[in-house]
């Protein structure tokens, strides 16, 4: 293509010479032929160039978004993994308290039910009534002996059974605390699971804003510089044949600082690409 493109302005440029040497000889006839055939061949030289720096520059932004398009997946599938694994490792985490919870309370009602039952205080009503059992049973008075201790027996009976009563309410009561410890520490743990997903997502989010952002940086840039180049390229052109030199091509397309991030360090799938993304993120503590 590059030889192709240095013959043509090596035949312009002969062309150019044999239109002046016509127009010094007074071949007016010949230098019209001769003009009508460069402006032709410049037209289509200048059309060729121009299809060839619009294929060109297509190229450089599909690159661009192809590049964008696979660190964008990248990004994505790092992402997604990390989420999955904290939320799975949330997930274990509370079954593992959970199970821990079960056993506590197994061992702290084993213990309270292990506790010697102490007999409980006998009221002063009840101390009465076997004062006067006592003193009537050694007057002989067996009968009304008998019907005081029934009452004492009822009364100690009833004694008995609000005491025990008392004993399961305090247990109950007890356990009651010991329950709710273990709910605010589960709770506790449910909220820095919470806190630490948000602080991923908040993550996530950030090096998502700062990808799109270098990837729109990027492609601003290559616009940039493809309008400079295509301003370079008409200018170089005409401005070679009105010198009556041979324009060409430009040589190799420059190559832009755009291209050069891309293919460097900043490609996606790269450590270094990755280090733009964020990095590995430490895991947040929950415990």
């Amino acid at each position: 293509m590059l030889n192709d493109a240095s013959a043509v302005h090596d035949f312009l440029h002969v062309l150019e010479e044999y239109k002046k040497n016509c127009e010094r000889q007074g071949k007016y006839v010949e230098a019209e032929i001769a003009k009508k055939r460069l402006e032709e061949l410049r037209q289509h030289e200048e059309e060729r160039r121009q299809e060839a720096l619009r294929s060109r520059q297509i190229a450089q932004r599909l690159g661009i978004e192809e590049a964008h398009m696979l660190e964008f997946q990248q990004f994505n599938t790092m992402w997604d993994r990390k989420m999955k694994e904290y939320d799975e490792r949330a997930v274990e985490l509370l079954e593992a308290m959970r199970q821990r919870h079960e056993l506590d309370m197994a061992e702290f009602q084993k213990k309270k039910t292990a506790e010697p039952q102490y007999k409980p205080k006998q009221s002063t009503e009840l101390l009465d009534l076997r004062r006067i059992e006592l003193v009537l049973a050694k007057q002989g008075e067996y009968a009304e002996a008998q019907k005081v201790k029934v009452r004492a027996d009822a009364l100690e009976q009833s004694d008995a059974e609000k005491s025990q009563k008392e004993r399961e309410q305090q247990m109950l009561a007890a356990q009651g605390k010991f329950s709710a410890r273990q709910e605010a520490e589960l709770s506790a743990l449910r909220q820095r699971i919470h806190t630490g997903a948000e602080e991923q997502r908040h993550a996530r989010q950030q090096d998502l804003e700062r990808l799109l952002q270098r990837y729109h940086n990027i492609k601003a840039e290559l616009e940039s510089q493809q309008l400079a180049e295509r301003a370079r390229s008409k200018k170089g052109f005409y401005g070679g044949l009105t010198e009556g030199g041979a324009a060409k091509d430009g040589g190799s397309p420059r190559k832009s600082a755009s291209n050069s991030r891309l293919s460097s360090g900043s490609r996606p799938g790269t450590a270094n690409s990755r280090r733009s993304l964020g990095g590995e993120r430490e895991q947040p503590r929950w415990q």
